[in-house]
């Protein structure tokens, strides 16, 4: 499975056009700027700014606000 990666998102603007991009993506991986990283499915919530993050194996939900995203990669 190939990795595409997009640069290291840094303004809110750039995260909220890369949140738009990844709604189509199967699975992502988000860097939060505490450093944790989150994998599964992305629900972004445009109106609320905020993203959900499922991730199946897992059985988990995590919410996030666009502030906290440093980095978000498709997988």
């Amino acid at each position: 499975m190939s990795t595409t990666s997009q640069s290291k998102i840094v303004s809110p603007e750039k995260v909220y056009d890369a949140l738009n991009a990844a709604k189509t993506a199967d699975r992502v991986e988000i860097t939060l700027k505490n450093g944790k990283q989150v994998r599964g499915s992305l629900v972004f919530n445009p109106l609320k700014g905020s993203v959900r993050i499922i991730d199946i194996d897992k059985e988990l939900s995590e919410d996030y606000g666009i502030g906290e995203i440093a980095e978000l990669k498709f997988l």
